[in-house]
């Protein structure tokens, strides 16, 4: 049964990835590309969540965990999910810097993962 959870898991968090993604638009990047100033993406699963992409990786690693149970995939898991709300937190100081006010409306609006 948890197989099947895992595989919805990982299934759901593949077009979660894909629909944030695409309503980035121009603003998708990797990482913090100070020298490129974006819009600030606030629609769609944006809505919901500030971070819809990192959200679904940590559903990804979920999903794994759930269907391979074992301490590599914990440990993955673990590591993992501590290395993105670095990141996170990195990324919302960026984008608080450059937005400013209209970034911490966002926040205040917007929860970080749902």
């Amino acid at each position: 049964m948890l197989v099947l959870f895992g595989l919805g898991l990982l299934l759901a968090s593949l077009v979660w990835s894909f629909i944030a993604q695409a309503q980035m638009g121009n603003s998708w990047r990797i990482g913090i590309d100070a020298a490129t100033k974006t819009q600030l993406v606030q629609h769609g699963v944006f809505r919901l969540s500030r971070n819809p992409i990192f959200l679904s990786m940590r559903v990804t690693l979920l999903g794994f965990f759930l269907i391979l149970p074992n301490a590599v995939t914990f440990a993955t898991l673990l590591l993992g999910d501590a290395l993105m709300q670095i990141q996170v937190r990195l990324e919302e100081e960026y984008l608080r810097q450059t937005h400013g006010e209209e970034y911490q409306k966002y926040c205040q609006r917007t929860r970080r993962w749902l």
